[in-house]
């Protein structure tokens, strides 16, 4: 696992500019490496971005996990709604894409690493549970087995009264990946809603709310016990 220093950001100024051409491009040329880790051959919009990160907590200082950042387009809206507070912590495995995230937005706490292992960066930063966790992963194309870890990762870093968000998009909805991922959020959230169809989008998405992991929640270490025995 390797870690990006952050610095304090400036909510004033926008982006810095990122790295190896544009963010379509850049998605394309890693989609094209890599298609089973991000799937997509385009990054989210800002409309699904908006809607994905509306359960970031509008005051105190809370700490967003965000899963599979990409590009940043979800990365850029965790920002605005920050605005300066809280702690953000980035989580991509994508060495490239980290590299982009880390010249654009230096006042994010990045990890290039597995999203399973959050048990261990949490714990490396002196932090236990987040107070929101949203997840830009591409849960289609992930085998059952890593859908169940990345769930028990997430429950178990979610505080009580937090709130895990996620996307899907509308063609693959009855597909048999999509079908056993709502089954799997049923079944570890007491709450899981989804928004209308966001066509704004492109392809076409819509959001998972998930919120009151079920108790009791799985202890961290049992997690990572699990994760690495596998």
């Amino acid at each position: 696992m390797t870690t990006l220093a952050a610095t304090q950001p400036d909510p004033t100024r926008p982006p810095s500019p990122a790295p190896g051409g544009d963010d379509r491009t850049a998605f394309l040329r890693e989609f094209l490496r890599d298609p089973f880790t991000v799937a997509a051959v385009t990054p989210s919009g800002r409309t699904l971005a908006e809607a994905v990160t509306s359960t970031v907590p509008g005051a105190g200082e809370p700490l967003v996990v965000e899963l599979g950042p990409g590009t940043g387009a979800f990365t850029a809206a965790i920002q605005r709604r920050l605005a300066g507070r809280g702690r953000h912590l980035a989580i991509e495995i994508n060495a490239r894409f980290a590299e982009r995230l880390a010249a654009r937005y230096p006042g994010v706490d990045l990890a290039v690493a597995d999203a399973r292992d959050l048990h261990d960066i949490l714990a490396q930063r002196g932090h236990r549970r987040a107070d929101a966790i949203v997840s830009g992963l591409p849960w289609a194309a992930f085998t059952p087995g890593r859908q169940d870890d990345l769930l028990d990762a997430v429950t178990a870093g979610l505080a009580p009264h937090g709130a895990f968000t996620t996307f899907a998009y509308t063609h693959t909805r009855w597909a048999p990946p999509a079908l056993r991922l709502r089954r799997t959020l049923r079944a570890r959230f007491e709450e899981v809603v989804h928004s209308r169809t966001v066509w704004a989008n492109l392809p076409p998405a819509f959001v998972y709310y998930c919120r009151r992991p079920r108790a009791p929640l799985p202890a961290l270490d049992s997690v990572h016990t699990r994760r690495t025995n596998r």
